[in-house]
């Protein structure tokens, strides 16, 4: 199962495959195993040109506005098969988009470069423990006081929250609803360090993501620069955000494609591999049916994961679709990932296995960057204001 052979983007595909061949599979399992990856990664994906891909040559980036390149690139980093791995390595598209186009050009000209280079760590803060899909609910609150603000308040969830240069944190700087939320650029100390007693971490245990580890983040006081408000008015914050979602649901939709597809690859080769009863379990009936669907539902969630990036690329608004791709290709990952998972027996459900990383994984990807009911209801809004 391949795209044609005139896919314009073969050499990013074939580039960043061989990334994944050379600088994380070798790794990923001690990373998994250690909870982390080196920050070092982030450095040598700047310098392959992975982390640039779709942000303008001006700041270091190519492909500029090109979602079909960056899709690319996401669906082969994923093929590592850590997701927590390729969310940290991305966390830069959700932390960064609204920092080109709103900050200050001070902090912009030295934010953007830094992340696409891989020397800056990016991180979005807008998940809260009373608050995750219904962001006009955030109650992290930001005060002005002269040139700085004043922020208190808890984030949780935040991918890439540990080791974070700079973190796109969405507070409350008016009244009650969607009005009153602004974002704010918070820089931290490098590294795994934070800033006690104003700004502290909480690592999170989770059953998947171990590649990177998700933190909730305590904010009690600290002092963020009034320049560093994204955008020239308070109260713009979540149009700001919603104003890339479209692209992020897609983005995250080829990264379901991506870790499907391995953990279809080690079910099909597995299949074939693994005799019983005096032959290879891929020629019971049932077993092959298995692989029938896994193989349709992922060529479907590629074909129309496609369809709706081009339509992005061509200038066209599709929240709507947008909404299906996510829904569609986040619960295709959960029913591959888990039948691959099963296809291998009791080594399946062994943890250090591979097919096992990859349905822990999986199951997230229809929870995480907005969960599958969140979809819907996007979709049928979508079809019934007839957009």
């Amino acid at each position: 199962m391949s795209l044609p052979p005139d896919d314009p983007h073969a050499a990013v595909r074939d580039s960043v495959r061989a990334f994944v061949r050379r600088e994380l599979l070798p790794h990923v399992d001690a990373w998994e195993e250690a909870g982390a990856f080196p920050r070092e990664l982030y450095r040598k994906a700047g310098a392959a040109g992975i982390l640039g891909i779709g942000y303008p040559e001006a700041f270091g980036g190519s492909f500029e506005g090109d979602l079909l390149a960056k899709v690319a690139a996401s669906e082969e980093l994923m093929r590592c098969g850590s997701g927590g791995l390729v969310a940290g390595l991305g966390s830069l598209d959700i932390a960064l988009p609204p920092v080109l186009r709103h900050a200050r050009p001070a902090l912009r000209d030295r934010l953007v470069p830094a992340a696409i280079a891989g020397e800056a760590v990016m991180a979005l803060g807008v998940t809260e423990p009373g608050g995750g899909s219904d962001v006009a609910r955030i109650q992290t609150r930001a005060v002005r006081d002269g040139d700085v603000y004043r922020v208190t308040g808890a984030k949780t969830f935040i991918t890439s929250g540990c080791r974070a240069d700079a973190i796109t944190l969405a507070v409350r700087t008016g009244g009650e609803g969607h009005a009153g939320i602004s974002l704010l650029v918070v820089e931290k100390p490098p590294g795994d360090r934070f800033d006690p007693p104003h700004l502290t971490g909480q690592h999170i245990r989770t059953a998947g993501f171990h590649g990177l580890p998700s933190y909730s983040l305590f904010f009690d006081g600290l002092r963020v620069p009034a320049s560093h408000l994204v955008g020239l008015q308070e109260g713009q914050g979540v149009y700001q955000l919603m104003f890339g979602y479209e692209r992020a649901r897609v983005l995250i939709g080829f990264r379901c494609i991506g870790i499907a597809q391995a953990a279809y690859d080690a079910a099909f080769r597995h299949t074939q591999e693994r005799v019983q009863f005096g032959k290879p379990i891929a020629e019971f009936q049932a077993v092959r049916h298995k692989l029938a669907d896994m193989a349709t539902q992922l060529t479907a969630a590629r074909a129309f994961a496609h369809r709706v990036a081009r339509t992005l690329d061509s200038g066209q608004r599709c929240n709507t679709e947008a909404g299906m791709v996510k829904l569609f290709c986040s619960e295709m990952a959960a029913k591959v990932t888990h039948t691959a998972m099963l296809l291998h027996g009791g080594t399946g459900y062994a943890a250090a296995t591979d097919v096992n990383r990859y349905w822990r994984d999986g199951v997230l990807m229809s929870i995480g960057e907005g969960t599958s009911d969140i979809q819907r209801d996007i979709i049928a809004k979508g079809l019934l204001n007839g957009r």
